[in-house]
């Protein structure tokens, strides 16, 4: 066997290439974590938008006090829930492009443990820096969007003292 050929087969056997591949793996099942806790934000914004349907449908076929202000608060409410959605989609975006780096840097650090060189050691680095941007991106907009949902439940809770307000004010 000629020793370009024993060198080859040597970098495709050795353990290098698998324990070089780990680090890639450990964040790809990162942001698998992240895009199913995220898919299940998107869930339940889903589910918020169909109990607010129900309750639009309530005040406008007449069937609740308050109606002007009922339909005022359920205004401001879907207009958190469409921003909440619209960053979530961005963030299932970036978390999406961000695994797919670290597969091609996974796959590039195989590549390159068995056929590269020195000089293209860089190329699978560079491809999981830019997974990183991309996670950190989605981070920064989940981070954002949680605000959106205390700014979904303060309000709501707000609207319920109102009604309580109302409330006892008609007891008196």
């Amino acid at each position: 066997m000629p020793i370009h050929e024993k060198e080859l087969l040597d970098a495709l056997t050795s353990t290098r290439i698998l324990s070089s591949m780990i680090t890639p793996a450990v964040l790809i099942s990162a942001c698998g974590s992240l895009i199913f806790s995220t898919s299940a934000r998107l869930g339940r914004i889903f589910d918020r938008v169909n109990a607010l349907k129900g309750e639009l449908e309530g005040v406008l076929a007449n069937q609740t006090s308050f109606p002007e202000e009922r339909i005022a608060f359920l205004h401001d409410q879907f207009q958190l829930q469409r921003v909440r959605a619209g960053l979530i989609q961005k963030a299932m975006a970036a978390l999406y492009t961000a695994t797919a780096l670290f597969v091609a840097a996974s796959l590039a650090i195989a590549f390159n443990v068995a056929y590269g060189t020195a000089d293209t050691a860089w190329i699978p680095t560079a491809i999981a820096l830019m997974g990183g941007v991309f996670l950190f991106i989605a981070s920064a907009i989940l981070l954002y969007e949680s605000r959106f949902n205390l700014r979904f439940v303060s309000r709501h809770l707000d609207f319920i003292q109102f009604l309580q307000d109302q409330h006892n004010q008609k007891r008196q």
